[in-house]
């Protein structure tokens, strides 16, 4: 049997854990800490001195240089905008065409444009702490950030889901080498507002992918659209559920 070593802090809004098979990891887990840590300074928008902070206090026609990471993310917000058919929205409704990124150049072209990567960035952060633990030889575990899961090497871990029926939780499936991340949307989504009376509540979007920032972002796309077969999908071989 497996021996874990398990850490967990509070990070990105929610309480970040990471696993690694064996035992004396200390050093690789405060890395992984370190990553995201690292990511959230970027990307919080609570963080005035961060990129996305600063970029929201900004007047229209002006611009900033950003970090390689909110670079990175930025980079994959517009690419899901555009392929979901404006869908996906980091702007959250304020002004989806108001911002513009070219390469490491954030550009503010309307003033109510307000950026909040709360929807890919914990997806990303969780890869870059992956992308360190796997730089320091570790051979087997996961980073979880609030249900945004990433597992890597042979071992296979539990997923569980939140049963809006009983109030506890059930188990879903087994997570091997990938990631896995859920969405709540509540019963105002289109997936409950337009099925039939008798329909179960459909409360999850959940989706499986290579990466947690796609497994995250691509949520948000499923739960918005109400559609778990949607075309953006294979595009980044995921699969979805409602649920």
């Amino acid at each position: 049997m497996t021996m874990w070593t398990r850490r967990a802090r509070p990070l990105l809004g929610t309480l970040v854990e990471v696993g690694l098979a064996g035992t004396g990891c200390d050093a690789a887990i405060q890395a992984a800490f370190d990553s995201i840590a690292g990511v959230q300074a970027c990307l919080s928008r609570f963080d005035a001195r961060s990129d996305i902070a600063r970029f929201n206090t900004l007047p229209a026609g002006a611009s900033l240089d950003v970090a390689p990471h909110t670079a990175a993310v930025l980079a994959a917000a517009q690419e899901l905008h555009a392929a979901s058919g404006g869908v996906f929205d980091v702007s959250l409704g304020s002004a989806a065409d108001g911002w513009h990124c070219d390469e490491r150049r954030l550009h503010k072209r309307l003033a109510g444009v307000q950026l909040d990567l709360g929807g890919i960035g914990k997806g990303y952060a969780v890869d870059r702490a992956v992308d360190s633990l796997i730089a320091l030889g570790c051979s087997a575990g996961w980073v979880n950030a609030g249900g945004d899961l990433r597992v890597f090497g042979d071992e296979q871990v539990p997923l569980t889901l939140r049963d809006e029926t009983s109030g506890g939780v059930r188990h879903f499936a087994t997570l091997g080498d990938g990631s896995f991340a859920t969405s709540h949307f509540g019963p105002t989504s289109r997936s409950v507002a337009t099925g039939p009376s008798h329909a179960p509540v459909r409360a999850h979007a959940s989706v499986a992918a290579p990466l947690c920032l796609w497994a995250d972002a691509l949520t948000k796309v499923v739960a918005i659209s109400g559609d778990a077969a949607h075309p953006l999908l294979a595009c980044h071989a995921a699969r979805a559920w409602l649920h």
